[in-house]
């Protein structure tokens, strides 16, 4: 029993004093097969350091900059809680770097200082961001006040870019240049008073023709009366001027008129258009050769009854600047006349017939004259006729 107590005993110290030699050689041999093995073809994903905790390892003395990663996959890393504000990136070369999968809508770049950030270097030409989604990023707190834009694209366009009649320098072709409606020139015939009067057994007449445009044009205008009995003699003013629009709501006209009544011409001026409550109303003023100035002064109202039937009442009145035995004129108003018609529009409103009533009176001195020449002061009669444009 000794014996073998004395064995057991003596091979424990001869293993206790030969394990370091084995234990060293043994080092040694795998020391020379790592060194000679390389990490890149070495496959990670057998490597059992799944479940290794490296928080509490320091790698900061390590130098990383001859490995060789390019052989990794880190498709499968989970780098979200990693904190890389300390990391210094500033010599890496992202230009090869395809980030087109990627996902930038959950980044918080609201704390971010870009106001050092110097980017007029960059080549973003070949970026392709059509898949970006930007609607969730907070660029409230970005100052891009320093940025430096200059090389954008832009600059001053050529001039057959755009041209002021929208032609982008493209030729109108065989056809011409195009000519907007409010500039074609068009013409217009107007017909306004066309009746009889019953108690002074004449014509009264009323029309007006124009040719031009809504910014100018050449009116001719001429009114009277012409009497069916005895020498059935023609009274009448008529103008030729240039009428032309002075405001929103008001046309001046300047031009020459000739009145058989008298058998001289004038030089006339006159402003025509719409007063408020849309009372059109017209006055003329006619300086004839003999100093004599004469002034119509008119306004009417179309009350519109139906889509057809519609009152229309008017009133002018005449004044003169001095005496005029020859044409029994006083100075002064002399005349003043109204009239009530009630029309009928038809045949898409072009022709209206009508009936009304009229009524004249003399004004001032003229009155006495008219009573030293046998006249009547007043006058009223039954008035029908015809209206009509085209």
């Amino acid at each position: 029993m000794k014996t073998h107590k004395i064995g057991y005993f003596t091979l424990s110290i001869v293993s206790m004093v030969l394990a370091p030699s084995f234990a060293m050689a043994s080092t040694s041999s795998t020391t020379a097969n790592l060194q000679k093995a390389k990490l890149p073809d070495m496959i990670q994903n057998s490597v059992g350091m799944v479940n290794m905790d490296h928080s509490s390892m320091d790698m900061s003395g390590m130098d990383h900059s001859s490995m060789d990663m390019s052989g990794m996959d880190h498709s499968s890393m989970d780098m979200s809680g990693m904190d890389h504000s300390s990391m210094d990136m500033s010599g890496m070369d992202h230009s090869s770097m395809d980030m087109s999968g990627m996902n930038h809508s959950s980044m918080d770049m609201s704390d971010m200082d870009m106001a050092d950030m110097d980017m007029s270097d960059m080549d973003h030409s070949s970026m392709d961001m059509s898949d970006m989604d930007h609607s969730s990023m907070d660029m409230s707190g970005m100052d891009h006040s320093s940025m430096d834009m200059s090389g954008m694209q832009g600059g001053k366009p050529p001039k057959s870019a755009r041209s002021p009649d929208y032609s982008n320098g493209i030729d109108y072709g065989k056809f011409g240049k195009p000519m907007m409606m409010g500039d074609m020139p068009t013409w217009g015939v107007s017909v306004s008073d066309l009746g009889y009067n019953f108690d002074e057994d004449n014509i009264n007449f009323e029309t007006t023709a124009w040719y031009g445009t809504d910014e100018k044009r050449l009116v001719f205008e001429s009114e009277g009366s012409a009497q069916t009995k005895d020498d059935k003699v023609i009274d009448s003013l008529s103008s030729l001027s240039y009428w032309k629009p002075l405001d929103i709501f008001w046309n001046g006209r300047l031009g020459v008129a000739y009145d058989t009544a008298m058998d001289d011409v004038a030089v006339m001026a006159g402003i025509e258009g719409t007063a408020p409550y849309f009372i059109e109303t017209s006055a003329n003023a006619y300086l004839y050769t003999n100093g004599q100035l004469r002034l119509n002064a008119g306004a009417e109202y179309e009350w519109r009854l139906s889509q057809h039937w519609v009152v229309i009442p008017e009133v002018e009145v005449t004044a003169f600047s001095k005496d005029d035995e020859a044409q029994h004129i006083k100075k002064g108003f002399n005349e003043l006349e109204t009239k009530v018609r009630l029309t009928y529009e038809t045949l898409n409103r072009q022709v209206a017939p009508y009936l009304g009533v009229s009524y004249e009176t003399a004004l001032g001195a003229n009155r006495g004259q008219h009573r030293a020449q046998g006249k009547s002061v007043d006058s009223s009669s039954v008035i029908a006729g015809l209206s009509f444009w085209f």
